[in-house]
């Protein structure tokens, strides 16, 4: 009878505990765990994890390149900044440090998105970028996994998994190897095959959100199923099976965009009318 009193106790402090940390995403409103492992600390520890990457490996020299980068990057960023505090959302920037860079690696086709607004692009993913707006599709994708604190809701998850949510268990800042772990499994470079699930949704819900935040930027949203179409020829058939991987297929994501494009559109019109 204990046991079963205990049991009872610990699963409603874990359901409180669950209703305490969870928060909604902006716009799409899906709920998300974030608040046992809080902003600041994941902004914090992010920002370290982002500059030891940028420390570690050469960044690209071309002027021409780091400019369109660090432009569309900081005109998405302009308009989201806006936009979110004309929604009552501002606060979900506090902390924020936007960072935009080009790393140096022809041989990958990649960007990503550190919490905090740290990101990413490899030269690699040039080429089928082509342009400004063609970087806008991408851009807006990592930015909106910023906006979203996708990389806190994965630190979180993998915390939880790997601590069984019992807080002092394991003193992040007593264990700076954890810590980091943390952080690369948030923006997908650890291998954690139980959390694929997760990134998978991720994934869906920053092309929703960066359709929305390119448009309200002026960028024509339009083009990103046409980006994606360009990434689904270069990669030759040769990107793994939809259920072993951390995004959705070629197919299913250029489906979803094509089907989430007239709500975008009314955004990117608005800007148009507006500039």
């Amino acid at each position: 009878m204990r046991n079963t009193s205990k049991s009872f106790i610990v699963s409603i402090l874990l359901l409180v505990l669950l209703t305490w940390a969870c928060t909604k995403v902006p716009i799409t409103g899906r709920r998300q765990l974030t608040g046992v492992i809080g902003s600041d600390q994941v902004i914090g520890m992010s920002a370290n994890a982002y500059k030891q990457v940028l420390d570690s490996i050469p960044l690209s020299k071309n002027q021409e390149q780091v400019a369109m980068i660090k432009r569309v990057g900081t005109k998405i960023q302009t308009a989201v900044e806006k936009y979110l505090k004309d929604t009552g959302n501002g606060s979900l920037l506090e902390g924020f440090n936007w960072e935009f860079n080009l790393i140096d690696n022809d041989s990958t086709v990649n960007a990503w998105a550190m919490p905090g607004g740290k990101v990413a692009f490899y030269t690699g993913i040039l080429p089928i970028c082509k342009d400004d707006l063609g970087v806008a599709v991408v851009m807006g994708h990592e930015v909106a996994h910023a906006v979203a604190k996708h990389g806190q809701e994965r630190m979180n998850q993998a915390y939880a998994k790997q601590v069984g949510f019992s807080l002092g268990a394991i003193a992040l800042g007593q264990d700076p190897s954890m810590s980091q772990r943390l952080v690369f499994q948030a923006i997908g470079l650890g291998a954690d095959l139980t959390l694929l699930k997760y990134s998978r949704t991720h994934e869906s819900e920053a092309d929703e959100l960066g359709l929305t935040f390119m448009a309200i930027a002026g960028y024509d949203p339009s083009e990103a199923p046409k980006f994606w179409e360009r990434m689904s020829a270069g990669s030759g058939g040769q990107a793994p099976p939809e259920f072993l991987s951390t995004h959705p297929s070629h197919e299913t994501r250029i489906s979803r965009l094509n089907a989430a494009l007239p709500k975008a559109m009314e955004y990117y019109q608005a800007s148009q009318v507006n500039n």
